[in-house]
């Protein structure tokens, strides 16, 4: 693997970025810096989407344009990926005009192509989440997502032909990594062989989003304006096109919540073959979070600012108890207590005590220079075994399974602490000063290894 494209959703600017979006910006952040980390060239991209009718609608409760709300919004976005050390490569907004114009030629060539058509559309609309629902998809009558009525829509609209591609999204869901987690893909192929139906690709009751290139009373709806991101952010410098896109397409992984997961999968590709494109290799859907057993809301009160989890108990901490704190894939369950807890247990007592007396004994008995070690006994052999888990970790890391990157480097904390308390070096330095400088010395070197394993999650120096 010569090149590595990882993605984010690019998130919608309604409103200021929660727990969530941290989550999945954070872990897509430390798959990035692995994969850099193994000299693999890597582009990960995050950004936000702009248009459609939500955003419309806060605006003109503003009583400002669109364009200077989400110029407004998109400030805390950024400021929190900061704050975070996300170390996205792009920043992408769908009112770039890069990202208008791609959109653009990708309606014309789909349109000549005969894969856009003109109709009329009428059904029930969610705008919370900018999503058309059939009947047989609410739940008790109100969106499944966030439980509120949904609109009869009734207008002129331009359909893709999602139905033309059925066949090939049904043999691209049933390839091996397709899809991740896999309890996932079951869903997915069930629904498809149900039948595709083709989709509304525009609006005409509302005038905030991409142009259509032949027909400038629509607008490009805004699921599908949003998806071409992907590929339109390797599209930016003209001179490099057909380099950048060459180099990075298909992305590796696009990282999504589980509820846009019929976007990514199904829909997406249908684009992509329509337009001649492979794929992306793997679309991974993890879970949600609840915050002590409750779904996040702003009417209960519960919504997790990232910003004061930071300021409260720190950068580090927060980054990896997101990590830790559930299994990648499946739902969790956030908790200040579990997270104070985790930071007094793991990272204080656990890692932080492991360099602490490492260092404080090497500066009292071999004047701060690491020792050169001598004759190894089993014990020693023992440590350097479990030391070599790198490629262990990388394979993980391939197979998207974070959790068990974090336990194998775990275990390997715990082993180097259980090493030092079976060694006892602060009474080697009165009866045996060649074992106390051995003991040290593979002491040092463990903790220089795992600030190598951990350097992606949190930082150590």
């Amino acid at each position: 693997m010569k090149t590595f494209y990882i993605t984010t959703p690019i998130y919608y600017v309604n409103d200021s970025p929660h727990l969530g979006h941290a989550y999945t910006t954070i872990l897509a952040d430390i798959i990035a810096r692995t994969q850099r980390q193994r000299g693999i060239d890597t582009f990960f991209l995050t950004g936000t989407d702009e248009h459609g009718q939500k955003i419309l609608g806060a605006a003109k409760a503003k009583n400002v344009s669109p364009k200077e709300f989400t110029d407004s919004i998109v400030v805390s976005w950024k400021e929190l990926w900061k704050k975070l050390q996300i170390s996205n490569d792009f920043f992408i907004r769908t009112t770039d005009i890069n990202h208008e114009r791609t959109v653009q030629e990708i309606i014309k060539k789909l349109y000549e192509k005969g894969d856009i058509y003109k109709g009329n559309y009428s059904g029930l609309y969610c705008v919370a989440c900018e999503t058309f629902y059939l009947e047989k998809d609410l739940e008790n009558g109100v969106c499944p997502i966030h439980k509120t009525k949904t609109e009869y829509v009734n207008e002129e609209s331009y359909f893709f032909k999602l139905s033309k591609y059925e066949k090939q999204i049904l043999d691209y869901l049933e390839s091996d990594k397709a899809v991740l987690p896999k309890n996932r893909k079951s869903e997915l192929v069930n629904r498809v062989k149900e039948g595709l139906k083709d989709i509304s690709v525009s609006r005409t009751s509302f005038n905030w989003g991409v142009k259509f290139p032949f027909d400038e009373k629509h607008v490009v709806y805004v699921w599908f304006d949003a998806l071409i991101n992907y590929i339109s952010a390797l599209w930016y410098e003209n001179d490099l096109k057909k380099i950048t896109f060459d180099k990075f397409w298909p992305a590796n992984i696009h990282l999504v919540g589980k509820e846009i997961l019929w976007f990514h999968a199904v829909i997406w590709p249908s684009i992509l073959f329509a337009i001649g494109v492979e794929p992306p290799k793997t679309v991974f859907a993890h879970g949600w979070w609840t915050v002590e057993g409750q779904k996040m809301s702003k009417t209960i009160g519960n919504v997790v600012d990232p910003n004061k989890m930071i300021e409260k108990y720190g950068l580090d901490a927060f980054r990896y108890f997101l990590l830790k704190g559930c299994s990648f894939g499946e739902d969790g369950d956030f908790s200040e207590t579990l997270l104070k807890n985790t930071l007094n247990n793991e990272l204080a007592n656990e890692l932080g005590n492991l360099v602490n007396r490492t260092t404080t004994l090497l500066s009292k008995f071999c004047d701060s220079k690491v020792p050169k070690p001598t004759k190894s006994e089993l014990i020693d052999e023992a440590l350097i075994k479990e030391s070599q888990i790198l490629d262990q970790v990388l394979i993980e890391v391939d197979l998207y399974n974070l959790n068990e990157m974090h336990k194998k480097i775990w275990g390997f904390v715990k082993a180097v602490n259980k090493y030092i308390s079976d060694t006892e070096p602060w009474r080697l330095e009165k009866t045996d000063k060649e074992r106390l400088a051995t003991v040290l010395y593979n002491t040092i070197e463990s903790i220089r290894l795992i600030a190598i394993l951990m350097y992606p999650i949190i930082r150590l120096c």
